[in-house]
């Protein structure tokens, strides 16, 4: 992995510390990181997968709405938001990797270095009970 900024290796650092579900991405969108608790969602671990490209990872797991039409990425929040730099939030379905199909509620924000450049993003999310 090439150098990071400081930014984004605390950011991991901090990612992998939680038990909630994390992701962590560059300013295109590459896959950098994600933790424990999300391998046991994706059902992947981060070792096996590496990083991915934007386009990879928003279809690997299939993000489907509640009738199981496809997202295309653009509508995904970790996407809005790398694309905007702006937070953003949603509620879909998506695949793991062993097959189940998994509710997930997302929260994602950009993370800002203090020369307001933008520096990558973060996702956190958790497993919701369809309603």
């Amino acid at each position: 992995m090439p150098s990071q900024p400081l930014e984004l290796i605390l950011a991991r650092q901090f990612g992998d510390s939680l038990s909630m579900p994390c992701f962590l991405v560059d300013p295109d969108g590459n896959l950098l990181f994600y933790n424990e608790a999300a391998e046991s969602i994706f059902g992947l671990r981060f070792g096996e997968t590496g990083g991915m490209r934007v386009e990879e990872w928003a279809t690997v797991f299939t993000p489907s709405d509640a009738n199981g039409n496809a997202l295309v990425p653009e509508d995904l929040p970790l996407v809005k938001t790398i694309s905007t730099g702006n937070p953003a939030f949603g509620t879909f379905f998506i695949n793991s990797l062993t097959g189940e199909r998994i509710q997930i509620t997302v929260s994602s924000f950009p993370i800002m270095g203090r020369s307001n450049r933008l520096l990558g993003s973060m996702a956190m999310f958790w497993k919701t009970k369809e309603i």
